[in-house]
């Protein structure tokens, strides 16, 4: 029994989109108490499609409500994606998938991006948008990578 709990987790944490880790930040005004408003730079791996990495920008609130994650950050994000190294794939692909996701207020705002795949052109396209539980945002930007003509997309 507790192999198989442990076998359901791991694929749990397989499924999940990735996680991003800091490259950096610039502050973008001033905050007397608590942290200031920033521009925060991450960076994560394409969880399926290996030797591709993707720079997302983003603001970050500050101030008071920042510091505690109280805020509700800006719907305003980019995304640049790159081969980093040679492309592989680690399964089949759907057509389009989110790849990465974070909260951007306590509970109803995200910053996602989404991975789809452009097999006329074997290209792989990422969108980063914020959503929120009644409204979301029409600000979003998108990036593409080039898939090498000799490695065709694997879709499902």
């Amino acid at each position: 029994m507790r192999t198989l709990v442990t076998a359901g987790l791991l694929a749990c944490v397989v499924c999940l989109p990735s996680r991003a880790e800091k490259i950096g930040e610039v502050s973008t005004a001033f905050k007397l108490i608590g942290p200031n408003h920033k521009v925060v730079v991450e960076a994560f791996d394409d969880p399926k499609v290996g030797g591709v990495a993707c720079f997302l920008s983003r603001a970050r609130t500050g101030g008071v409500s920042g510091a505690l994650g109280l805020a509700e950050d800006k719907a305003e994000a980019s995304v640049a994606c790159r081969q980093i190294g040679p492309i592989s794939f680690k399964e089949k692909l759907p057509q389009q998938e989110e790849v990465f996701s974070e909260r951007a207020s306590l509970v109803f705002k995200h910053v996602r991006v989404v991975r789809m795949a452009d097999a006329k052109r074997n290209a792989l396209v990422y969108l980063v948008y914020s959503d929120r539980l009644i409204e979301g945002s029409p600000k979003n930007s998108v990036t593409a990578v080039a898939v090498p003509a000799e490695s065709p997309i694997p879709l499902k």
